[in-house]
């Protein structure tokens, strides 16, 4: 939705296709803006591309890349059945995403030893996009916990901005029953967008509201090179066949056969070995 956050999708993967090793690169989107992915993936194909390989350009598997990309993989290989398809996989738990986290939160004054200034007074507040997969959203908790385990705070706390609870205010409130005296916000995000904003137009109204107590939001992931490496890392597996999906708690596994009128089982093996599109989500 959010021209901003496109334009930042667009620039970073010119920033990186020189890195892949393959002829035709291609982005495209799930919704809101243009080419989709049916669209994409005809584009590579137009191109000459006997084999394509899509990238899911998201922090964590959900509904999108469980339920929607791969229906377009199987709409493709109906339309085009002498074409091989490899799916990679999200971000999910890769060790840069750790490394960005800690880099963004330098930047506004909290390294690690300021951080262990104050231990029993500091909150960190993971904002997640939100999701209806309780799966993506268990992920997040996940990732909070792994957080808490690297850093000198008493609280790593998780909340989301749509579509789920905790909602963002109910986190602000959480880390201040607990007794917080400064909370650090990271939104888990990757470009600037509708929803980056909206926690920046949040932030001042709690501000406003809990004047006691210190807050300090971080940037979204964006352009550090850590992204870059995670990335480069999700290409060069699928390429080696090597992509892997979580599907154990997927709730996705049947309900895309009554939805789209086909089967689909999680069966694409989310990775051969091949090449070819970048796929993209909008709404980072």
């Amino acid at each position: 939705k959010d021209p901003e956050g496109n334009e930042e999708i667009a620039i970073f993967v010119k920033g990186i296709q020189e890195q892949i090793d393959v002829p035709i690169i291609e982005t495209c989107y799930l919704e809101f803006c243009q080419p989709d992915v049916d669209e994409g993936i005809e584009n590579c194909i137009r191109q000459g591309a006997d084999e394509v390989v899509m990238i899911p350009m998201m922090l964590l598997a959900a509904g999108h890349s469980k339920m929607h990309i791969p229906a377009a993989i199987d709409r493709g290989k109906e339309k085009f059945p002498d074409v091989k398809f490899t799916y990679g996989r999200p971000i999910a738990f890769h060790e840069e995403v750790f490394s960005i986290l800690d880099a963004r939160m330098e930047e506004v004054g909290f390294h690690q030893e300021e951080l262990s200034r104050q231990p029993e007074e500091t909150a960190l507040l993971l904002v997640g996009r939100g999701s209806s997969d309780p799966d993506a959203n268990s992920d997040l908790f996940k990732l909070a916990r792994l957080l808490w385990e690297r850093l000198p705070v008493k609280w790593v706390e998780t909340c989301f901005i749509g579509v789920t609870t905790p909602t963002v205010e109910e986190g602000i409130q959480r880390c201040i029953a607990l007794g917080a005296k400064r909370i650090v916000i990271l939104p888990y995000l990757l470009f600037t967008g509708v929803l980056m904003k909206r926690i920046q137009g949040w932030l001042e109204g709690f501000q406003a509201h809990y004047p006691d107590v210190e807050m300090v939001m971080t940037d979204y992931f964006g352009f550090h090179p850590g992204l870059k490496k995670v990335f480069l890392d999700r290409v060069e597996e699928a390429l080696a066949g090597d992509a892997k999906m979580n599907c154990d708690g997927c709730k996705y596994r049947l309900a895309l056969a009554e939805e789209e009128g086909h089967h689909h089982h999680h069966d694409h093996h989310h990775g051969h070995n091949h090449h070819h599109e970048k796929e993209e989500e909008v709404h980072s």
